[in-house]
């Protein structure tokens, strides 16, 4: 059997039993979801990723290279989908969605955003093979991305999602009955006998609308790095899959990532020009990968070092 099939084989059966264990059997646990238990299971989610990693490094053709690229794609991702997280938590915020209920919504949500990752990669490659150019439109997109990602992130101002304002929410209220004062963890229920929308359908609407906006820089982004759909592929459903627990991490240590959104905005910042230039002169992804783990370690290492700053202060 060639062994790119036996790699995809492979990951199938590991992506599909982690699913199964994260997605099912813990989906079961009744409550929220504690600080401990998504720590670890956050942990063992990036073991999976750096154990294929390591599979690839020994085991597939020009190891090296593509575990390079993997591991690259891999912290891009990871780094981009901790930015996407920050949108989640505001979403839930502003719907009044509870603790207990936001695993279950995250569930549904990770499992599409998967579906929509893999079409827009497969467009994403198609376009580059046939219509070589896009890569600068691609440069261009990440540009603007980390211009813009700059800009909020020096921006002292708080951000928040009005969602009376929101264009979806305004289109759902007018065209289907929602009972904004259900307190369940159903998407639809049953009002006067008609079906009706809950909070948590509206909030999986709303964080699949993110995901998708998050997902035209974070694609072109790792296909900065290869053009190989297996990679791009992988690398992308390995950082998105871990996701749940890495929100409820992230929800319990939000001054650790202060300034990872400008770590992000750097990164994308680099992988544009590096799309930009790719005709001129071709950076290697050995350096690439050593430019992307260095901004996101001082990232988290400023955060740290002002985390405890504030805390002295206060």
């Amino acid at each position: 059997m060639d062994i790119h099939y036996g790699f995809w084989i492979l990951f199938a059966v590991m992506v599909g039993a982690m699913l199964y264990i994260d997605l099912y059997i813990t989906d079961h646990q009744v409550g929220e979801k504690s600080f401990k238990s998504s720590v670890i299971w956050s942990v063992i989610w990036i073991c999976v990723a750096l154990t294929f990693n390591a599979s690839l490094y020994f085991f597939y053709d020009n190891g090296h290279e593509k575990a390079m690229e993997f591991l690259a794609g891999y912290l891009i991702e990871k780094s981009l989908s901790v930015d996407n997280l920050f949108v989640f938590i505001m979403i839930f915020h502003a719907l009044n969605i509870k603790s207990a209920n936001q695993p279950h919504i995250l569930k549904w949500g990770i499992l599409s955003a998967i579906v929509f990752r893999i079409f827009f990669i497969m467009a994403g490659v198609s376009l580059l093979t046939y219509f070589h150019a896009t890569i600068y439109l691609f440069g261009a997109i990440l540009l603007w991305a980390s211009f813009k990602m700059i800009r909020d992130a020096v921006s002292e101002e708080e951000q928040e999602i009005d969602v009376a304002e929101n264009r979806l929410v305004k289109f759902i209220n007018r065209h289907f009955r929602v009972l904004t004062d259900y307190n369940g963890k159903r998407f639809f229920t049953r009002a006067d006998g008609k079906i009706a929308l809950t909070p948590l359908f509206i909030a999986l609407l709303m964080i699949e609308t993110a995901d998708i906006v998050f997902a035209v820089d974070s694609i072109p982004a790792v296909l900065a790095i290869t053009h190989d759909p297996f990679i791009v592929i992988t690398s992308n459903i390995m950082a998105i899959l871990g996701l749940r627990a890495l929100y409820f991490v992230l929800a319990g240590m939000l001054n650790l990532f202060r300034y990872l959104k400008h770590g992000v905005a750097l990164i994308l910042l680099f992988v544009a020009v590096k799309m930009l230039i790719s005709e001129i002169y071709k950076i290697p992804v050995s350096v690439s990968l050593a430019v992307i783990f260095s901004i996101l370690f001082l990232s988290v290492v400023l955060s740290l070092i002002f985390m405890k700053k504030d805390e002295v202060v206060n």
